[in-house]
């Protein structure tokens, strides 16, 4: 399903749904703006949360944002870690509805 030139379809998402589609644009640039949070934090946030979602398309985007705003190889090591406890840490938990009482 992955395939990069599929990112190539937005503007026909835009021409669609331009509202929707433009206010989410400025709702994600707003999200992952230097703030309260650096830029960076937010952006290995974003790639956190894009592996445990398995998104490869916001995996790419925010690991070259993350590097453009300082990250560090050994951050984005880190982040791959967090993600992966998340996402064990939820199938334990989860698992636990398997078991009687």
């Amino acid at each position: 399903m992955y395939a990069k030139e599929h990112l190539k379809r937005l503007p026909k998402l835009s021409q669609l749904a331009k509202p929707l589609t433009d206010a989410f644009w400025a709702y994600d640039k707003a999200a992952f703006a230097e703030g309260v949070i650096p830029k960076k934090y937010k952006e290995l946030m974003g790639i956190a949360v894009a592996l445990a979602t398995q998104c490869p398309y916001c995996i790419e985007v925010h690991r070259q944002a993350a590097l453009k705003a300082g990250a560090t190889e050994e951050e984005l090591a880190e982040t791959i870690h967090v993600a992966a406890a998340i996402r064990a840490g939820g199938a334990i938990t989860h698992g636990t509805h398997l078991l009687s009482e």
